[in-house]
């Protein structure tokens, strides 16, 4: 009587056996999210530089909106703040006023004293203006002599009454240059914010009453 040869098993009869992680096999279980340590490094290194390349994207974007020599809004910063407000007027039905102000006699003085002199009085005029709105409110330069002024929640008479309040405020300033001394003032024109209103109509309106009101203090200083 023949014995039976033992079949070896071959490679078909493996194809159900699965691969066991090293863990596994001995006899620890790996743990859920876990990573190999150079890949955690690696991504606590890319989160680091993600965080400070969004830092410095701030510090850009706040420098590229501030006036170098002010430390104000320059005029992008200020009409970014602008959008800003009148969209929260309108969908609120707030209220609020932008202020144009201009430097009277600037010019003269740069021509007669230097450009340090002019860049004297528009700090002085930058701080008044700081001084004398409150810390809600906005305070931007337009453009070489030119201020604006976002102030907010304040009637139609309040708001030409502070334009009036900021001009007398500039107007008390006095500069010595040499052995001269000389006074700048500002005019202000006035333009309320509703929900009517867009940015680029409210900056043509107070930039409009600005120079009627120049004009008019122009008249009343011949008289």
């Amino acid at each position: 009587m023949k014995k039976r040869r033992m079949k070896t098993a071959g490679p078909a009869a493996k194809r159900g056996t699965r691969y066991r992680p090293r863990a596994l096999r001995a006899g620890r279980a790996p743990r859920p999210g876990s990573a190999p340590a150079g890949a955690r490094q690696t991504i606590r290194r890319l989160k680091a530089e993600l965080a400070a390349a969004q830092l410095r994207i701030e510090e850009l974007t706040a420098t590229a909106e501030r006036d170098f020599l002010l430390d104000i809004f320059n005029r992008r910063g200020f009409a970014r703040e602008l959008h800003r407000s009148i969209a929260f007027i309108k969908r609120y039905d707030a209220t609020g006023a932008l202020v144009v102000l201009d430097v009277d006699r600037l010019k003269p003085i740069n021509d007669t004293f230097g450009h340090a002199a002019g860049d004297e009085v528009l700090k002085a005029v930058a701080r008044v203006l700081s001084e004398e709105v409150r810390s809600s409110d906005v305070i931007g330069r337009l453009g070489g002599d030119e201020f604006g002024v976002l102030l907010w929640h304040l009637s139609e008479t309040d708001a030409r009454v502070k334009a009036a309040a900021l001009e007398e405020a500039i107007d008390r300033l006095s500069f010595t240059f040499g052995d001269q001394t000389v006074r700048a003032g500002a005019s202000a024109g006035v333009a309320l914010l509703d929900k009517r209103v867009n940015p680029v109509r409210a900056l043509e309106e107070a930039d409009r009453a600005m120079y009627i009101r120049k004009a008019q203090r122009r008249h009343e200083s011949r008289h």
